[in-house]
């Protein structure tokens, strides 16, 4: 049976919208448990639902952090959404980061 904050996590995981991107940190904040990002890295190395956009949760900055050591495939799936993304990171990061809540100008 997963855990509540495991729940919470994908839960959040899935509402991040095509071509937008949110940090570790921002998915544990969502989660209730803002400083938990390392377990939210660990939540979503071991889920296997091709439902979660796992590949939408990256590290701090912009920068691509881990997919299981498969980031030549997150970088792809990122790109296939739009995406600009480099050998390590998402271009204009502030602009694609999701912030559910938060003010557009």
């Amino acid at each position: 049976m997963p855990s509540s904050f495991r729940s919470r996590v994908l839960s959040a995981v899935r509402r991040i919208p095509t071509g937008r991107v949110a940090t570790y940190g921002d998915i544990a904040a969502l989660a209730g448990s803002p400083r938990a990002h390392r377990a939210v890295g660990t939540i979503l190395r071991e889920c296997r639902d091709p439902g979660t956009p796992c590949h939408r949760v990256i590290a701090a900055a912009g920068a691509l952090g881990g997919y299981g050591g498969l980031l030549q495939v997150k970088r792809e799936l990122l790109r296939a959404e739009g995406l600009e993304v480099t050998a390590t990171r998402v271009r204009r990061f502030e602009e694609v980061r999701w912030r559910p809540g938060a003010r557009t100008s």
